[in-house]
């Protein structure tokens, strides 16, 4: 594989989080009832008229700040001809001359330094149906159209073929993802198809300027299946030019079953979708004022923001990475964090307890966390002033989680007040020293590690309640004197 160059350009289309669809008032919710979300406009029925949705528009003009693109101030959607069973009106209403924003870039990490990735173009277009098959597609005896997701509103991101890797090609979507999540333009699920990925690769030699043969791969609904497809994929194209096999221009599929691509059909030319501009819809005029309210209310951004929370929390990159891979638990964190003097330990609990229960990109979980973050606080300062251990204040943290309570109110109902006291404290030292009297001459003749040994059988009488500091104090003024 050294002889050759990969060249990788991916095709990112996300469905919008709008009420209605693209261009008609039908809702575009997911999870509906088969074909009880449709109308005469995106079944294409005869006679039905599209009218553009101003909301997704705005969807458009956001992302393409996002990522530097400039928005064009006159762009037109066009009719895109090809027929296929989930799309009823045999053509979709897309952009394709004049699209909504070009020229942009996203920032990457893959494993060297930071590269960015052109943006070739941002276009707006709608979604076609989903056709369901008994069984596998090659196989399937019959197969089910829901139209509920056609005309959807969808946005597609197009790369320029700067990507040189499939890991390079796993974090341009991941971090693209990322931006849509934050933007909330796109809810990000893969699973469910609302955002989805399309990759053009192709293999020249080293050196050559030229590129080779370019095959679509569709199909792959995770960042691992962006990366297995495009490694299998190079494997693929590399021994058919080591053995002089000719590579065609085709779109194939990624089965994940099997960890393979197969050839799906040939890869059209975009002459041959006959494009024209829509009759049925003006040319979009996006003035300036529209692209500077939008710019005004764009959100800080995951690089950022990773950057701010390291600088002003004192976080590690690892930390921060995590911390802002959804813009919901970066709101979380930064709540908590200012209504704290420690933050580093506000993001060890977010981190180590928290994301325990709750994935860390998915906004509407963490906002739905039954420990808001003024709670989780007010248990770290019952930990911070001796109130309670940490032992049991993660005990508390699981008793905060199943119910809802404040920690205030768990350690008070349950007793849970940690003891500080040293003549109760005193006696169950006194007694763990006699009962390990072996132990302690380890501890004597050198060995460190006793004491900790030590510490915790304290702690194990005491049911966790007990000081560690008043615990490791009475420790090391009784310990010289067994």
């Amino acid at each position: 594989m050294n002889n050759y160059e990969t060249v990788i350009g991916l095709e990112v289309h996300a469905q919008l989080l709008t009420g209605t669809k693209m261009f008609c008032g039908c809702r575009a919710a997911f999870g509906a009832a088969p074909n009880t979300q449709t109308c005469p406009v995106c079944q294409g029925m005869p006679g039905s008229l599209p009218v553009i949705n101003r909301r997704a528009i705005e969807f458009g003009i956001m992302t393409a700040l996002a990522i530097g693109c400039r928005v064009n101030a006159l762009n037109r959607f066009a009719r895109k001809h090809y027929y296929y069973p989930d799309m009823p009106k045999n053509y979709q209403i897309s952009q394709y001359e004049e699209p909504l924003a070009e020229h942009g870039h996203v920032a990457i990490e893959a494993g060297g330094p930071p590269r960015e990735i052109g943006v070739q173009r941002v276009h707006l277009e709608e979604d076609v149906g989903r056709l369901l098959h008994e069984g596998a597609l090659e196989t399937a005896q019959s197969s089910s159209v829901d139209f509920n997701r056609a005309g959807v509103p969808l946005m597609e991101i197009v790369s320029k073929p700067d990507l040189r890797s499939p890991e390079e090609a796993a974090a341009y979507l991941k971090a693209l993802r990322a931006i849509l999540v934050y933007l909330r333009v796109c809810d990000g699920n893969m699973e469910e198809g609302s955002l989805r990925c399309d990759a053009n690769i192709s293999l020249r030699p080293r050196g050559q300027t030229e590129y080779g043969t370019k095959v679509e791969i569709k199909n792959m609904n995770s960042f691992r299946n962006v990366r297995d497809a495009l490694e299998y994929e190079i494997h693929r194209q590399t021994r058919a030019l080591e053995t002089g096999e000719r590579i065609v221009q085709e779109t194939r599929l990624w089965d994940p079953d099997r960890a393979v691509t197969v050839s799906m059909r040939s890869k059209e030319f975009a002459h041959d979708y006959r494009y024209f501009p829509e009759p049925d819809l003006p040319p979009l005029d996006v003035q300036s004022a529209w692209v500077d309210e939008v710019r005004a209310r764009l959100p800080e951004l995951p690089v950022a923001r990773r950057a701010r929370f390291q600088g002003a929390y004192g976080l590690s990159a690892y930390e921060a990475d995590i911390l802002t891979q959804g813009r919901g638990l970066a709101d979380y964190f930064e709540a908590a964090a200012r209504d704290s003097d420690k933050p580093k330990i506000v993001a060890n609990w977010v981190l180590n307890e928290l994301l325990r229960e709750l994935p860390a990109d998915d906004d509407r979980a963490v906002a739905a966390s039954p420990i808001p973050p003024g709670n989780l606080v007010g248990l770290l300062r019952l930990m911070d002033d001796g109130t309670i251990s940490g032992k049991i204040a993660k005990d508390v943290f699981e008793k905060m989680y199943q119910s809802g309570e404040t920690a205030q109110a768990i350690v008070s109902r349950e007793g849970l007040t940690q003891v500080a006291d040293e003549g109760a404290l005193s006696a169950a030292v006194d007694l763990v020293l006699a009962e390990h009297a072996k132990v302690v001459e380890d501890y004597k003749a050198g060995k460190k590690a006793a004491l900790g040994f030590l510490v915790g059988q304290v702690m194990k009488a005491t049911q966790g309640k007990a000081s560690p500091g008043v615990v490791n104090r009475l420790l090391g003024e009784k310990l010289p004197k067994v």
